[in-house]
């Protein structure tokens, strides 16, 4: 990534925040590199150097500025398909695959060689993946140890380190204190039951019209909205160990921030929870990117974002009872099935009772004990062959999967056709360009009806064509 010396100290005189995570500034009189909006006083453009990431800014030797938070930066979307293909591998790097010092994992779910990786990577970040999965969970690190009360131990292990004593030592070397100074400086805090974190964004965002999304959709027992808050229960499976418990989002006033709270249950598995917090609220979007190749379609709503998915099985049962019904029909289905397969777990909230029923459960389900809540035969198969391939491991759905690849193997299931697949990318694999273009909502919008001519339509705005199927949908409101 080419960065323009002169552009981005502009930007940062004019802390523009459209340039938050775009890139960081190394100041070379005090070695600390900071976000484009620190509140400090602008550094002198001769002590300034710009680096593509925090990793890069941390190879060149710089630490992470106590005020600014480097890591809180959003993150940055791009199109460009191999600066997409490092998104992935660095979006998988958030997610844990990479603990453990190797990155074949990472090329190998991409379908890559690992030199080629290791090629784009360092032209989007400036830095090798393995660097760049250091410096993630370094700041990881220093993010629990400022917000939570988790024993050093447990923030390193947390933080993907297998070895605390390597922890203390690299912590030394890169930040110049040690982990129980950092802890020291936030003793006074109260131990709570829940983990809080701050997530950043690039404005503008209209949580409004994604949390009205979600309000329609929300499963009894398993998700909900209350005023502007989202709250769902939520099981993470990592390295062969089941964690649940609940999450909570809402927005925070007069910042470009979102704030996350989860359980306490989920120490052990933090990286990944937060990390899909991001994609499922669509953090990293770049709004000026789409709206730029929306044109008109985005005018209304620019501040759209693209619904993620927390469980892609859940997901995946839910696209399939919405086939040919209204969303309000599919919700209730989606009830019955949660209430009758689910399991129930105690949370704070009245309304989070039970956890969505996990693949390997319904895989042993005969399809008439499906059938009998009033789920169609066809469907009820659907929903088996759908289990079964997400418990056997040869049906993945999440980001950074090939998204034709999936799309072909979920069309090749019974009952799964291009409206259900498409809608599966979109939200699943959080795919931006998937489009089912065969959806009533989408023709009603564009007053077309023949499927061949909407698609020609819309191939003005690839390679945003999921937000394009937002922007429809919100203009026959």
């Amino acid at each position: 990534m080419e960065l323009d010396a002169d552009r981005c100290y502009r930007a940062l005189r004019a802390r523009d925040s459209r340039f938050d995570g775009r890139f960081f500034v190394g100041v070379t009189s005090t070695g600390i590199y900071c976000r484009p909006i620190c509140p400090s006083r602008p550094p002198k453009r001769e002590n300034c150097t710009f680096h593509p990431s925090a990793a890069a800014a941390e190879a060149a030797d710089f630490r992470p500025c106590l005020r600014c938070r480097p890591e809180l930066a959003p993150g940055n979307a791009s199109i460009d398909a191999s600066a997409r293909l490092a998104q992935q591998a660095a979006s998988q790097i958030e997610d844990g695959v990479a603990d453990g010092g190797s990155v074949d994992a990472i090329a190998t779910r991409l379908g890559i060689s690992d030199r080629h990786l290791r090629r784009v990577f360092q032209g989007e970040f400036g830095v090798a993946p393995i660097a760049y999965a250091q410096t993630h969970r370094m700041l990881l690190a220093k993010r629990l140890l400022t917000d939570t009360r988790l024993s050093v131990t447990d923030v390193a292990m947390a933080s993907g380190f297998n070895s605390v004593r390597r922890f203390n030592a690299l912590f030394r070397e890169r930040y110049r204190l040690k982990p129980t100074d950092l802890r020291r400086a936030t003793a006074g805090r109260e131990v709570s039951d829940r983990f809080t974190f701050e997530l950043a964004f690039r404005p503008p965002f209209d949580w409004q019209a994604l949390l009205d999304f979600f309000a329609a959709r929300t499963i009894v027992g398993v998700d909900e909205v209350a005023g502007d808050t989202y709250r769902r229960t939520l099981r993470m499976v990592a390295r062969g160990t089941e964690h649940a418990g609940w999450l909570e989002v809402r927005p925070v006033a007069r910042k470009h921030t979102v704030r996350v709270a989860v359980a306490t249950t989920f120490a052990a598995v933090l990286p990944s929870v937060l990390a899909q917090a991001k994609r499922v609220f669509d953090l990293a979007c770049n709004p000026g990117q789409v709206h730029a190749v929306l044109g008109e379609l985005a005018d209304a709503n620019p501040g759209l974002r693209l619904p993620g998915a927390f469980d892609p099985f859940e997901l995946a049962v839910r696209a399939v009872l919405g086939q040919q019904i209204t969303v309000r029909a599919a919700r209730t289905l989606a009830g019955r099935f949660a209430e009758r397969f689910g399991t129930a777990i105690e949370t704070p909230f009245e309304g989070l009772t039970r956890l969505f029923p996990a693949p390997a459960r319904v895989a042993t389900l005969p399809y008439g004990d499906i059938a009998a809540l009033g789920i169609i035969a066809t469907r009820a198969k659907t929903i088996l062959a759908l289990a079964e391939g997400f418990a056997s491991g040869k049906l993945m759905l999440e980001p950074g999967a090939d998204a034709d690849a999936c799309i072909a193997r979920l069309r090749a299931l019974p009952g799964i056709g291009d409206w259900t697949a498409q809608y599966m990318a979109m939200r699943a694999l959080t795919w931006p360009d998937a489009f089912p273009h065969t959806d009533y909502g989408v023709m009603k919008a564009l007053g077309e009806m023949n499927p061949r001519r909407v698609l020609a339509r819309a191939e003005a705005w690839r390679p945003w064509r999921a937000y394009a199927v937002m922007h429809l949908w919100q203009s026959l409101k």
